[in-house]
């Protein structure tokens, strides 16, 4: 049997949270969830083999890093790691943007982001889900 992967999602939104876990937890995936990138970033040290990442994050009582500064962490952290960013912005200069800075994917969260998720999963850890 091929050896489990893990992936971490990080959202603010515990809708897309629950969604994606409930789709892709499997024999061959462990998901792990974090509501904002500062605990991802602390959990490292569990050597995800891949990161989804939501690119802008709230909270109302507390100033939290966005979805880039999270992302230039887990680079300084495993340059090699990749990582998806989803998120509701399809501004063109956004994801050319994060595309200069080494994102592996960019995913927009709309009816097809499930879909689209689940492709470049596929295609960054090379199997089917």
């Amino acid at each position: 049997m091929a050896e489990k992967k893990l992936v971490f999602i990080v959202d603010d939104d515990p809708f897309i949270l629950k969604l994606i876990k409930k789709r892709f937890e499997s024999d061959a995936l462990e998901i792990v969830t974090f509501s904002y990138g500062e605990e991802c970033v602390e959990k490292l040290n569990m050597n995800p083999d891949l990161i989804i990442l939501d690119y802008l994050f709230s909270k109302p009582d507390k100033e939290v890093m966005n979805g880039m500064a999270i992302f230039h962490k887990i680079k300084e952290y495993k340059k090699e790691l990749p990582v998806i960013i989803l998120s509701g912005q399809d501004r063109g200069d956004i994801v050319l943007e994060m595309a200069r800075k080494g994102i592996d994917d960019y995913i927009i969260k709309d009816e097809t982001l499930v879909d689209n998720l689940e492709l470049a999963m596929e295609d960054i850890l090379n199997k089917e889900f």
